[in-house]
């Protein structure tokens, strides 16, 4: 099989051969992943000021780091500072033939063609709206602002079409959104919430992304477990979860199996990965393999030094998926 078919058979749940696999360093990665690039008329800026670097983002947003602490940093300005701005406010435009235009050069990389096509979009509405007014700020506002926000959250999933569009038409098989939603017990807000403000907008989006033929890939960080099947009725086809092990991941393996959704995963990376404990890696890793075996796509964290992990014990992982699909692997 392709690494397309194998990706393909692990999300529908047809019988496949090995878990995907999406590493770099040269290692196997069965995806070819894709950019729309910037917005029109925008040119990122960033400077620095002592021992801090400031820089901007695509809808206005100032944001700080220390130049030793981690690469994204926190918010410093939003661009929704007061409410006074909220006419005024407008989010990113692309040109859909330009940004379709872009990716199809990004996924040109795949020389043979047969690697998942994924178009990286971005965030999503809450990953968002969340940083134009301050994440603290904005979880007051669910209570306090219903009709201020509907207006923000509106705009953002209007630019989030234009990206659905030019994924479509640049061939994409997939989307890949983030949503960050959890604490290590539970949501960052409560579920009706989540289901007034929030499903009908994914059940939307998500809805012209398989109406144009790709699935939907959602990162979330966190215990999401209230809204998971929320989030699967609006169309999610394949979680991205950065720490599985905030679930019962056997309960998971059984609700994922049940509504035919797939695990795409590091190697745990708050409980797993940072021990650096060779035998506990190898032994953790393959649970996760055989638990979600045949709907399971394994990947690399990006950002090792984030996390305090070493290559070597990244490596380790590794290995430990592929001991059990050498005979599948081309080399």
């Amino acid at each position: 099989m392709t690494s397309r078919e194998i990706i393909l058979a692990n999300l529908n749940h047809t019988g496949a051969p090995r878990p995907g696999i999406t590493f770099d360093r040269g290692r196997q990665c069965d995806m070819v992943f894709a950019s729309p690039g910037e917005p029109t008329g925008y040119t990122p800026k960033r400077w620095r000021e002592g021992n801090k670097e400031f820089y901007d983002d695509r809808w206005g947003n100032l944001w700080f780091r220390m130049l030793t602490g981690p690469v994204k940093g926190e918010i410093h300005t939003p661009v929704l500072e007061n409410w006074d701005r909220l006419n005024e406010f407008q989010a990113p435009v692309y040109d859909v033939n330009e940004a379709a235009k872009r990716m199809r050069a990004d996924f040109a990389q795949d020389t043979t063609g047969e690697k998942f096509r994924v178009a990286g979009i971005g965030g999503w509405v809450f990953d968002n709206a969340r940083y134009l007014r301050k994440l603290e700020v904005y979880l007051l506002d669910l209570a306090l602002y219903p009709d201020e926000l509907r207006v923000v959250h509106e705009r953002v999933a209007q630019m989030y079409e234009q990206l659905i569009l030019a994924s479509a038409l640049a061939g994409a098989e997939a989307i890949a959104i983030g949503e960050d939603m959890g604490t290590q017990t539970g949501l960052l807000f409560s579920p009706q919430m989540f289901r007034d403000y929030f499903k009908p907008l994914y059940s939307r989006l998500m809805g012209l992304a398989h109406e144009k033929g790709m699935k939907v890939l959602m990162h979330s960080c966190g215990q999401n477990r209230a809204i998971l099947e929320d989030l699967i009725d609006c169309g999610v086809d394949a979680f991205q979860f950065d720490q599985p092990t905030v679930y019962d991941m056997e309960e998971l393996s059984a609700l994922f199996r049940q509504r035919r959704v797939a695990l795409w995963s590091p190697i745990d990376i708050q409980k797993v990965l940072p021990t650096g404990n060779r035998e506990f890696i190898r032994s953790e890793t393959q649970r996760m393999c055989r638990l979600f075996d045949g709907c399971l796509i394994v990947k690399v964290y990006p950002d090792l030094p984030g996390i305090g992990v070493a290559e070597e014990w990244d490596q380790w992982g590794y290995e430990a998926v592929l001991e059990g699909c050498r005979s599948a692997l081309r080399y």
